[in-house]
């Protein structure tokens, strides 16, 4: 298929920027099927607002919800990420880790 540059738009800021052939050409072999709608400085300000579309997990996001358990191995009380369900054995740290140890050898 045989592309044209292309005056676009801006949906945000309502400056008009160029959709060149070769961008057009890499939306199609994407799978992209719209143009964009926004110049190339409002999509980088987006990005970073953003956080460049990757979900952060650190100290902003609050702390991490943890449950108490008891160790299946063990008997330790302990605390885990997870809920534990009860139809599955949930392991501490230390049993946990002399478990993967044991697996790798």
């Amino acid at each position: 298929m045989f592309y044209q540059d292309k005056t676009l738009t801006c949906k945000e800021c309502g400056s008009e920027f160029v959709f060149t052939a070769g961008q057009q050409e890499f939306f199609a072999e994407k799978g992209f099927t719209n143009e964009p709608s926004r110049c190339p400085e409002c999509r980088a300000a987006r990005k970073a607002r953003q956080g460049n579309g990757q979900r952060r997990h650190d100290f902003r996001s609050g702390p991490r919800q943890m449950y108490r358990a008891v160790c299946s191995q063990c008997g330790m009380v302990t605390e885990v990420p997870f809920e534990p369900r009860g139809d599955r054995p949930v392991y501490c740290r230390d049993c946990y880790n002399s478990m993967k140890v044991r697996s790798y050898r």
